[in-house]
């Protein structure tokens, strides 16, 4: 009697996609580096288009060191970020919209972050995506992995470990 009429499908994708649009808009240097995500479900494939300016050697060439990590780390920050509002989002403890208006949580801050180099990245699109291992009150930690091609041939990995946003409740 008290439930209420179920949303068409279309409106839940939007109000997520929105949700997710809102916080990887409200970091600057993601724009920056052009990285996309895409979203199935509850789960994110980080995008990093290939643009000249991330080449680092320009003799292989090879997409540089510090664009990779970069993509890694936002990778890991963001899709820690949306496991955590994904939740909050379906069970109505944060309104979608409320995002959308700019009333965006606190990230997780980054206490260490550790690159595995594993082959040189090529002068094409690059893809990423976050497994989180263990994510608590105050600490999270994450791996991710890169890739181009091929999904089981990654070019980069990372594990990173964050201290989470202190709730103001």
């Amino acid at each position: 009697m008290g439930r209420k009429p179920m949303e068409p499908v279309q409106v839940v994708k939007q109000r997520r996609d929105a949700a997710l649009n809102a916080l990887v808009n409200g970091v600057p240097y993601i724009q920056f580096l052009g990285i996309e995500f895409d979203r199935r479900g509850d789960e994110l494939t980080a995008i990093m288009p290939f643009k000249e300016m991330l080449i680092g050697n320009p003799m292989l060439p090879a997409i540089h060191g510090g664009a990779t990590a970069a993509f890694l780390e936002v990778t890991s920050i963001i899709g820690l970020s949306w496991s955590i509002l994904w939740e909050k989002i379906e069970s109505g403890e944060i309104d979608a919209e409320a995002l959308v208006a700019g009333n965006l949580p606190s990230l997780p801050k980054t206490i260490d972050f550790t690159v595995d180099y594993l082959r040189s990245g090529l002068p094409r699109d690059a893809y990423a995506r976050a497994r989180v291992n263990r994510s608590g009150r105050r600490y999270a930690s994450v791996h991710v992995e890169a890739w181009q091609d091929n999904r089981g041939r990654p070019f980069a990995q990372a594990t990173g470990h964050f201290l989470m946003p202190q709730s103001d409740g």
